[in-house]
């Protein structure tokens, strides 16, 4: 039985290709993929040795997503990118509605 857990993710925890591999749940080789495919960026844009890169908590978040499209939908990881998209910017333009006063949550 798994469980799903909910946390406050923090903007300044990084974690290793590994680390957000085993957290996860997928190979370090898919996290290469997605990363060469420009649908994952790492906090150090500027490296190409995987063993050196990292990711933030929003990097968790997004895998999270795209893995639940891959394999809830069959989607392919385009596909799954792009809906990890539309995702984002719901939830930024909902923040920003509601920072602005105009909605009643």
């Amino acid at each position: 039985m798994t469980q799903e857990i909910d946390a406050v993710l923090l903007e300044d925890v990084l974690f290793s290709l590994d680390e957000l591999a085993r957290s996860c749940r997928v190979s370090r080789e898919w996290i290469i993929e997605r990363v060469h495919w420009g649908l994952l960026q790492s906090a150090d844009l500027t490296s190409t040795d995987p063993d050196t890169w990292q990711f933030d908590s929003r990097s968790l978040l997004r895998v999270r997503r795209i893995i639940r499209v891959e394999y809830d939908f069959e989607g392919n990881p385009e596909l799954a990118g792009l809906v990890a998209d539309l995702i984002e910017e719901v939830e930024s333009l909902r923040v920003r509605l509601h920072a602005s006063g105009l909605t009643e949550d």
